[in-house]
């Protein structure tokens, strides 16, 4: 059973980076949104409330992967040859091979699934990185800017909120004030966290 253990506690720990981290990660993103790139409440409602109905997700995910690793756990253990060794007497039915079997499709889709969980908390990574490279690229002595006030990020490009928010986009100082507020800082690392998280629940479910 010892595969089956680390293979559980691998599931439980990506399941609560991916769940703790992305919570919190999403809340700083809109806090960022709301600071510095939509100032009207009417332009980001709609990105808010899928905010919360995203968390409201990792709630139930996180307690349906507590019960399900329980489960798995439990019967990888009594499926293991150790133990159809030490009892012997029990021989294994229909039933039981049915129901193992369930347990190894659905593992298997649910790998598909945090697969493409991974791919979609890669997303906000990717997000970030450019937010930040750009920051590093105006501090860097070496770039030569004529007009650092040219160079701007608007989030408005990717969809997050309409086209009509104002400001809807940063430049110059402003956005490498938004780079070094603790928000970001956090918030990036946190969906970098996230995004490992979710990697290491998918080879868990392989």
């Amino acid at each position: 059973p010892y595969a089956s253990l680390v293979a559980t506690i691998l599931c439980f720990s990506g399941v609560a980076l991916f769940c703790g981290c992305g919570h919190v990660a999403l809340t700083g993103t809109v806090t960022i949104l709301e600071n510095h790139f939509s100032k009207v409440t009417s332009d980001h409602a709609l990105l808010t409330d899928v905010v919360q109905l995203m968390q409201y997700v990792i709630y139930g995910i996180a307690s349906f992967f507590f019960l399900y690793g329980i489960i798995l756990l439990a019967e990888g253990f009594y499926t293991t040859s150790a133990v159809k060794e030490l009892h012997s007497e029990f021989k294994t039915t229909a039933c039981g091979r049915c129901i193992s079997g369930m347990f190894v499709f659905l593992t298997y889709v649910l790998g598909v699934a945090w697969l493409g969980v991974f791919g979609f908390s890669a997303v906000p990574v990717f997000l970030f990185y450019n937010m930040w490279t750009t920051c590093e690229a105006m501090r860097s002595p070496v770039s030569n800017l004529t007009s650092v006030d040219s160079i701007c990020v608007d989030v408005r490009q990717y969809g997050i909120i309409p086209w009509n928010a104002t400001p809807g986009k940063a430049c110059g100082s402003t956005l490498g004030d938004i780079c070094n507020t603790s928000e970001f800082y956090l918030s990036y690392h946190l969906y970098i966290v996230a995004c490992a998280g979710a990697g290491a629940t998918v080879i868990a479910l392989l």
